[in-house]
Formats: C-alpha cells, structure tokens, sequence
C-alpha cells in the first residue's frame, strides 16, 4: 500500500477509488459522486451556566444532492473535525444507495462534549445550532434531515424540532425536519434498538450462508457463536442483547473505561446494570479486567462488533485480531491498512456502508409517518386482528379442536407499529446482504465485501444521475 495514516475522510476516498475501478462510470460521473456537495462551517456564541461565552464550532455536510432531502445524524464530540463529518456525510450516501433508501447523505457535528455539560447548556447550544441551520436553509423536512448520533439522542431531537417549528410557523410537515424523535414528538416505534437490530438482521443472514460459513471454518447459525462487543452505548447493547437472545455467546464487552470478558458468557443486562451502580463495566462479578480497554479486540471470538467510534482497529492491532467476522456496527472503525490485513487473512468483514444502515432506515419510516400524519397500524390492525379471528374460529370448528390460547393470541395479532417497523428492517437488512454478496460473487476480481458494497453503491447513485439527465 502506497500511503498510511489515512485521515478519515482519505480512507472513505482510498475505498471509493478502488471500488470505482470495478466499475463503468464515466470518470466525470465518479468524480461528482465522490465529492461534498456543501460544506457549511459554522461559529457561534453561547453563555454558558457560569456566566461564561463560549464559542462553538459546529459543522453540518450535505455529500450527495442525487436525491433530496439529504439525511445524516449530528454528533456531540470534542474530536469533532470537518474531515470526519465530510466522511460521515460520505458514507450516508453510499449506506441509504445500498438500503433503497431515498436520501442523500448529509452528517452535522458539533465540537462539544456531553460529559460534565447540564442539560440547559446542552439545549442552547442545540436550538442555536438549529437557527444556524435555518438560516441558511441546511434543514427541512424536504432539505435535510438530520437524527441522532454519538453523544445525541431523543431530547436533542425534541430540541431541533421544537426549534425549526418556531421559526417556521404553520409548515405542516415540520415534524419530519429531524428523525430519532421521541414517540410523543412524532417518532417512531423501533427507533431506539433500530441500529443494533439492523447489525443483528445482517450478521444473522452471513451466518445462514452455508457457503461462506464453511469458508471461515464455523457452523451455520447464530447459536453458540462466541461474540466480542466494542461499545456499550446504544448500539453495542442493542446488537449485544439481541446476538445474545438468539442464542450467541457474549464472551467480552468493552467501554471507554476499560474491558472485561468472560468465556462462559457475560449477561449484557446485568452489565449494564452493574455499570449504573458502579459507573463502569469493570469489576463485575465473574469476569476478568482486561489490562486495557484495547484488549478486549484481540481476544479469542468469532465476531467481533466494533460498535464505538471509528479508526479503532489500525494497522498495528488488526494482525492480533482473532475474530473471523468483523461486523462494523460503528462508522468507520476499521483502517484501510487494517482491511488489507483481514482480507489477506481470509477475515470476513462486513463493512460499516450497510451494515449500520437499520438507524437512517428507521428513520425513513419515521420520516414517511411524519408526511403521512398518520401511525404505522393505525389503519389496518383491527381488520387483520378481525380477519384472523375468523380464520382462527373457523379452523377450530371444522377440527372440532380448540387452538392453545397462547397459540391463538399469536394468530389474531395485528400488527403494531413496532411489529411493522422490525419487519421492514429486516426486510430491508435481508436484502442489502444479499445484494451486496451477489454483486461480489459474480465479480470474483471484486477483493473484499467492503468494496463489493462500494460497487453497489456507486452504481446505484450513478444511475440516478444519468437517470435525471444531469449528465446527458
């Protein structure tokens, strides 16, 4: 490999430039797809609980204007950098192509840590950053919609939308300006777990794949996988409790704190819990501490779900990695040099692009049930619980048998919006998987998933501009 030490926006690019050579595309039509379409840097002042001012760097990125509104979430972070939402920004392009999807890819951040911050210094410097957007017109439900990202969540998308309502009175469709809102303000059923669920949906379809499973030495299935997850926060413990619920084994867990592991397994609910009481993941009964928080990504494990923040498996540790799956639950936690090392060890990763879509899936349906003003189920669930009953009473008379109640509960159910939320995710996951494995089975030049998803991806959103006829 000809450059190290990528910046984050540099591998995005490193990954497109070698996908694009897989493909077709007019070098003009590459170059148009790879770009950020706006960059708007953003300063602001904000008084502070002490009497202080500070001034916030914030930033908000629309990548791709292919399709409208644009759509990416806004981190809290003090690492925040143009570069890192440039490549946020980049990946949502390429993640809502691979999930059919119809936004383009944007991401905000702003440079500011949630830690040791109270909740009214948190909302102002929200609502500024919202009026900032509005001002220049980076926000609206038919423009750009932004969700939740590291370090933000319901009550700072309670927050933007309350914001963008009072500055744009009477707009009816207002609510659909941000997503990963609370149910109360418009959100939806399934938002919350909608991440981990997605990286749950994925790595449950590759693990069904007899042939690749057969590949890398492992049994089909789920059921007693030996699993290391990186990241308890949202989505680490959604992925962690739903592998574990299907039956996988939680061998280590891993936080900013330090790591711990178990081979036996470790109960995600009881760490979280211990971690409550305790405020860390350390010392809980029957594991051991790992030295450093580090550790816990080299330890013995056929999965390993990066689920934290990106960059965190290098070149330098990936040779010490074990697993024989990398799920890319976080944004970018994988190196390129850390990919050309797995690829050439014969580990399957299965890259961040689509893997972690299930957040802006979820949020598209939030999006459509705030155009639409109307809940998922609302329509229809009474006249299929109806028409099951039926079918059910029926059967039971023509048997001359009655169905078990606990059966026959689950037969008249009609779907809730949850229900219908976790089907069209799993749905969505289902097929992405597999799109992306049929597009790198039939290019056997194609060197690794990630770049087979590149491939899908760059496609997708090519065809949509010379579909348009912006480039006759």
């Amino acid at each position: 490999m000809s450059k190290t030490n990528y910046s984050f926006f540099e591998a995005v690019e490193h990954n497109f430039d070698k996908a694009a050579a897989f493909t077709k595309w007019d070098k003009g039509i590459l170059a148009q797809i790879k770009e950020c379409n706006s960059v708007y840097q953003m300063k602001f002042p904000v008084k502070m609980d002490d009497g202080s001012i500070e001034v916030i760097e914030a930033y908000r990125v629309q990548h791709s204007h292919h399709k409208t509104p644009c759509k990416g979430g806004i981190r809290f972070s003090i690492e925040v950098n143009q570069d890192e939402v440039m490549a946020l920004a980049a990946l949502m392009t390429y993640k809502c192509a691979i999930v059919n999807v119809p936004f383009g890819g944007a991401k905000g951040g702003i440079k500011i840590s949630p830690r040791g911050r109270s909740a009214y210094e948190l909302e102002k410097v929200t609502r500024r950053y919202t009026a900032e957007l509005v001002k220049k017109n980076f926000i609206g439900p038919g423009i750009d919609v932004p969700a939740p990202d590291y370090g933000t969540g319901e009550r700072e998308m309670a927050w933007i939308v309350d914001t963008y309502q009072s500055l744009r009175p009477g707009e009816i469709d207002a609510a659909g300006c941000v997503t990963g809102k609370p149910i109360s303000q418009g959100g939806v059923n399934g938002r919350r777990e909608a991440t981990g669920l997605g990286v749950f949906y994925g790595i449950r379809e590759i693990c069904n794949m007899a042939d690749v499973m057969a590949k890398l030495g492992l049994t089909t299935g789920l059921k007693g996988k030996k699993i290391i997850v990186q990241g308890l926060g949202n989505v680490g413990y959604h992925s962690a409790k739903f592998f574990q619920d299907a039956g996988a084994i939680i061998v280590a867990l891993a936080e900013y704190e330090g790591s711990i592991y178990n081979y036996d397994g470790l109960d995600v609910d009881a760490v979280l819990a211990h971690r409550k009481a305790t405020k860390s993941i350390l010392n809980f009964p029957g594991a051991t501490n790992c030295a450093n928080n580090a550790d816990a990504l080299e330890l013995e494990c056929d999965i390993l779900i990066p689920a934290a923040l990106e960059s965190v498996i290098n070149g330098d540790n990936a040779p010490r990695v074990k697993a024989k799956i990398i799920g890319e639950a976080a944004n970018g936690p994988l190196t390129p040099e850390a990919d050309e090392d797995f690829n050439n060890r014969g580990v399957l990763v299965v890259p961040d692009m689509f893997l972690n879509a299930g957040g802006v899936t979820v949020s598209y349906f939030e999006w459509l049930k705030n155009l639409s003003h109307v809940r998922y189920g609302r329509l229809e669930k009474r006249f299929q619980e109806n028409q099951n009953i039926t079918i059910v009473n029926q059967l039971e008379e023509l048997t001359g048998k009655k169905v078990d109640e606990k059966i026959r509960k689950t037969a008249v159910h009609g779907p809730d919006e949850i229900d219908l939320v976790y089907s069209g995710l799993e749905e969505t996951m289902i097929n992405a998987v597999n799109e992306v494995m049929h597009c790198w089975k039939n290019n056997p030049s194609i060197p690794d998933m990630r770049t087979a998803a590149y491939v899908v991806a760059i496609d997708k959103v090519a065809h949509t501009y010379t579909e348009l006829g912006i480039f006759p």
